[in-house]
């Protein structure tokens, strides 16, 4: 395990002696320094031999999957023998670990020392191997036999007045056979409670591209991207959440792609790419990537692309051709309404909500104009606002007015972050489920499901807060970091009489219950999963609609059990050996699994020969492969949407919290934001030289943090200030330490995505010299 004083010397510290080293924002990606992380973590955490049968496996047709982002590859024959990116790297080296945790932590740590840890030294004591339980009242965790462990479960489970009791969370993280078997033991249970990881991200995506276009996906292939013409990034940081996109956003400019990239901070894995992989990346001056960077103000993405909607169209006035009037007569519905509304705005009043001058606004236009086919991608930059949806549809807009719809190299094109996430919900993890989804599950199984909608994982918060929800069950995830509000989060899941992560590492969930809580082990990504069966894969659905399988390679941990097989034996505890799905059965063998999704879920029929052909299968997609729109009208919807004008309240600055280039999700891999020039401590925010002017402050002051809605005041106390290249009135700060200062409350219409992108603050300064706060952790 991870000392006591290893910790002081790698991380933040409880009594307020942080470091902090500031170098300033770099302007390229990538290159040496990325080779010799991933070599210095993968070796440093597995070992030489573990690392070597790991990296030389990962994200290849015969290997696994990363488990880091959804970003697809490429087909097999063209994948470079190194497919794998730093994050990914690290991403393994935290999965793949010989550290181990056993019994004689739990022994030697209560649960609230455990809780003055930070979540970096939580993540490095290692894999767990054995099911955990802690008693109500107890104040450690001690070894529980898995027999024990299921059955425990099973009991406060049926011991519930009403199913929907219960919630049933899960991450990106899980395989697709998990996910299916998950949903179907929640429903056969009696509850839609089915939250997950894409309330927390892209919900709004999923919803407004359904109206739009009739699929909540987005609608092009990895080969798209070098046939575009211009290629469109709006909040979304590559470097470091989705590396192996800077290689095909390279190929696009070899062939000729413009790249507009709109984010409110300049991230240097878009200014200029040293690919790693190329001689020219490693010791050249690599690739320039963004031929115009628009340092957008928080909240402004909707008004910039109502502004060129706007211009589109009034364009075309003048200049026959600027929109794609035959595309839009032959597959769109409203847009006579949308013309209306567009030639009727305040453009001033739009042009000043995006915080950019007019001429940069001109040139961005000149690009979209100029370009036949058109990308436009997206990611938590754009959803986690307050008007995520209406952002999105006029994204959508912009693309329809083109024509930029099932044409080779055009398309819109959502970047997922968790590397399953989007085949979570494919499998059927949603708390709203069509009825033909319900109607499949039951003529497949021959069973009554429940057709209510569920809780999403705000709604769950608050469950658990009044009392109406009673057990959680986690398959992976870190809940209480990823949501929103964590200090009402931590007491509403302390609410809670059964707590159960399913899980393969440590973390801050495991800790807030205050009745019975128990972790069972599961087997990662990396992992072998060797049965009476055979040698057992799953699968994982990209970015891009691509499924294709996954087989670890690496020992697994022991006593950890595959999640497919911990689901079934909970089933089958749960619901006895008679029970009309064959449970038993199915916890050893993936292909009886992967034969009902094939009976189940569209686009997956011949499912078990179709995933084994290397690079697996590309799933249906009508707008994308046929200009076919599946919604009401049967054609693509334009919408017209109001933008929110206005939306910093006076005497406050516009948060928005972000990763680190040391850390993916809620998993802090260190304390190394390489490319932002900040290095030994999370505790920071960057604020513009002019905002910092005018508050009176200078850069490395240190400030309490303050939110205050709905007259409750949330702070996050002892973060130093960073003079930082970001727009007038905006600062950022890094998840999940800020997410105290997200209240539950503030998320987006429709889809309830937490508005971490646009969070009102205030800055006071700091006089206390003992932090002594809770949240400045070991």
């Amino acid at each position: 395990m991870v000392s006591d004083s290893d910790a002081a010397g790698r991380g933040p510290q409880q009594d307020g002696g942080l470091t902090t080293t500031v170098t300033g924002p770099k302007h390229w990606a990538t290159g040496a320094p990325a080779i010799a992380s991933s070599i210095t973590r993968s070796v440093g955490a597995m070992g030489v031999r573990r690392a070597a049968m790991a990296l030389t496996v990962i994200n290849q047709p015969n290997g696994f999957d990363c488990p880091g982002c959804a970003w697809p590859e490429p087909p097999p024959g063209q994948r470079h023998r190194v497919e794998f990116c730093e994050s990914g790297a690290k991403a393994v080296a935290e999965e793949g670990t010989e550290r181990r945790v056993g019994t004689a932590l739990f022994a030697e740590y209560s649960v609230e020392s455990l809780r003055t840890k930070s979540d970096w030294w939580l993540g490095q004591q290692g894999r767990l191997t054995e099911p955990m339980i802690k008693g109500e009242g107890a104040t450690h965790f001690e070894p529980v036999s898995w027999s024990d462990a299921l059955r425990e479960i099973a009991r406060h489970l049926r011991s519930l007045n009403d199913p929907n009791e219960a919630v049933f969370y899960t991450s990106g993280r899980t395989g697709n056979e998990a996910a299916f078997a998950y949903q179907l033991l929640a429903r056969c249970f009696g509850t839609n409670n089915l939250p997950d990881c894409s309330n927390m991200c892209h919900e709004p995506t999923s919803f407004a591209l359904e109206e739009s276009i009739g699929i909540g996906k987005g609608s092009v292939k990895l080969e798209d991207f070098e046939r575009a013409d211009l290629i469109v990034i709006a909040g979304q940081n590559p470097g470091s959440n989705h590396p192996r996109m800077l290689t095909t956003l390279e190929a696009a400019k070899r062939a000729g792609a413009k790249i507009l990239v709109v984010n409110p901070l300049p991230e240097a894995g878009l200014l200029r790419f040293k690919n790693p992989q190329r001689l020219r990346g490693l010791v050249g001056r690599g690739t320039p990537l963004a031929d115009l960077h628009l340092p957008i103000r928080l909240g402004g993405d909707h008004a910039l692309f109502q502004l060129f909607a706007r211009w589109l169209i009034l364009r075309d006035s003048d200049v026959a051709g600027t929109i794609d009037r035959s595309f839009i007569a032959s597959h769109t519905a409203g847009f006579a309404e949308l013309e209306t509304h567009l030639r009727s705005l305040d453009e001033i009043a739009l042009i000043k909500e995006t915080g950019l001058s007019r001429a940069d606004l001109a040139d961005a236009f000149d690009m979209i104009v100029a370009a036949k086919r058109m990308i436009i991608c997206w990611a938590m930059g754009i959803t986690q606002h307050i008007d995520a949806m209406s952002t999105i549809r006029e994204i959508a807009n912009v693309a329809l007015l083109g024509g930029h719809i099932g044409r080779p190299g055009a398309g819109l094109s959502p970047i997922r972050g968790h590397s399953n996430v989007q085949g979570d919900r494919t499998m059927g993890i949603f708390e709203r489920p069509k009825p033909e989804q319900i109607e499949a599950l039951q003529r497949q199984f021959g069973l009554s499901l429940p057709v209510h909608h569920g809780l999403d994982t705000i709604d769950a918060v608050r469950a658990f807060a009044d009392g109406r929800a009673k057990v959680l069950m986690s398959l992976g995830g870190n809940f209480v970091r990823a949501t929103p509000d964590t200090e009402f989060t931590e007491r509403a899941i302390s609410n809670a009489r059964l707590v159960v992560q399913i899980s393969t590492k440590l973390n801050r969930s495991h800790l807030v219950a205050s009745g019975t809580s128990i972790i069972l082990p599961a087997l990662g990504r990396t992992d072998r999963d060797v049965t009476p069966f055979g040698e057992q894969f799953v699968s994982v659905e990209d970015s891009m609609g691509l499924v294709h399988m996954s087989k670890g390679v690496l020992p697994p941990p022991k006593h950890a059990r595959s999640e497919v097989s911990i689901v079934c034996d909970l089933a089958t505890e749960l619901f006895g050996s008679d029970h009309e799905v064959e449970w038993a059965i199915m916890r050893a063998d993936n292909d009886v699994v992967r034969d009902h999704i094939a009976a189940v879920i569209p686009g997956f029929h011949a499912f078990n020969d179709r995933v084994r052909v290397p690079g697996g299968f590309s799933l249906p997609h009508p707008p994308r492969d046929s200009r076919v729109f599946p919604t009401p009208s049967g054609k693509a919807e334009f919408a017209v949407t109001t933008v929110r004008l206005g939306g910093r309240p006076p005497g406050t600055l516009l948060l928005q919290t972000i990763r680190s280039h040391d850390q993916y999700n809620t998993t802090i891999y260190g304390h190394d934001d390489r490319y932002r020039g900040i290095s030994g401590d999370r505790h920071v925010v960057m604020v513009s030289d002019v905002d910092l002017a005018e508050l009176g402050f200078v850069d490395g002051d240190v400030v309490d943090v303050v939110s205050e809605m709905a007259g409750v005041e949330r702070r996050a106390t002892g973060y130093r200030l960073i003079a930082y290249p970001t727009p007038v009135g905006c600062v950022a700060g890094y998840f999940p330490e800020l997410n105290v200062l997200l209240p539950l409350d503030h998320h987006g219409h429709n889809a309830q995505t937490p508005a971490a992108k646009a969070i009102p603050i205030r800055l006071l300064r700091f006089t206390d010299d003992d932090c002594g706060n809770s949240r400045r952790l070991v």
